[in-house]
């Protein structure tokens, strides 16, 4: 542990714990055993970090977040496992982030540049990606993966072992049931899709060719009456070539176990 200037007097810190010289750790916060926090990083008031768990640089973790607490799964059996955070993350009010299982990689993933906003619950074995918007009430259960610049919109619950891939969007108080395929926004209770999220795409400065592309391939999978094989076909004879953004899409479908949000 690493005392300095920046860390409140009312703070309790385990003797365990590496802390970089300049986090600053405000009033009241409970860091537990085995943690570590990289460089500049900010916990404001009342954070617990529950212990196993390793958090990178300059994250913001806002007051009564909870931060590597043990999993509410019934098996979990007191096994040392762990919670990974990134860099840049802001982790705000009330949040809670839990632990892995060893039913599973015995880690719970936090990628980098990520917003959780106001109460997102992130359970055991998630695998979070980067630069991803959860908005407020969110619950992602276990062993969710999500990939990068997705949004999921406030009051959203995501079934346990979903895939949520790149791009995608879920509007808010969605339900999701299935695997959600990159690019794709869905919605609903339970969620449908709708199209793809070509605002997103626009504001990262994406071609219009690559939009055109990616929503004929949307129209082959949803709206052509084909099975998703025959989709991924005709994807790869007539729009991968000149769109090589598709293959993140087909790798969605070919990698999806539970079937997709239709």
């Amino acid at each position: 542990m690493s005392n300095n200037e920046f860390i409140h007097s009312t703070a309790i810190i385990d003797s365990s714990a590496v802390i970089a010289s300049d986090v600053k750790i405000g009033p009241y916060c409970i860091i537990g055993p085995h943690v570590t926090i990289g460089a500049g990083t900010v916990l404001h008031s009342h954070v617990v970090i529950g212990g196993y768990t390793r958090i990178g640089k300059d994250n913001e973790i806002f007051q009564f977040a909870s931060v590597g607490e043990v999993c509410q799964d019934l098996k979990y059996a007191g096994e040392e496992t762990w919670l990974e955070i990134g860099d840049n993350n802001k982790i705000r009010e009330h949040s809670s982030l839990h632990r892995g299982t060893v039913q599973d990689q015995s880690l719970t993933k936090v990628g980098s540049h990520n917003l959780l906003m106001v109460n997102t619950h992130i359970a055991h074995d998630c695998v979070i990606g980067d630069h991803n918007i959860f908005a407020n009430n969110v619950g992602v259960a276990g062993h969710v993966h999500v990939g990068d610049y997705v949004v999921v919109g406030g009051n959203s619950g995501i079934h346990q072992f979903c895939k949520i891939d790149s791009y995608s969007m879920i509007g808010g108080a969605s339900l999701i049931l299935k695997d959600v395929p990159a690019y794709v926004m869905v919605s609903g209770n339970p969620a449908h899709a709708f199209g793809l999220n070509v605002e997103g795409m626009r504001r990262k400065g994406w071609s219009k060719n690559v939009i055109v592309g990616l929503r004929e391939a949307f129209k082959l999978i949803y709206k052509s009456g084909l099975t998703t094989e025959q989709a991924i076909e005709k994807i790869q004879q007539d729009i991968l070539t000149e769109v090589p953004e598709a293959q993140r899409l087909i790798d969605s479908l070919q990698a999806s176990k539970r079937g997709i949000v239709r």
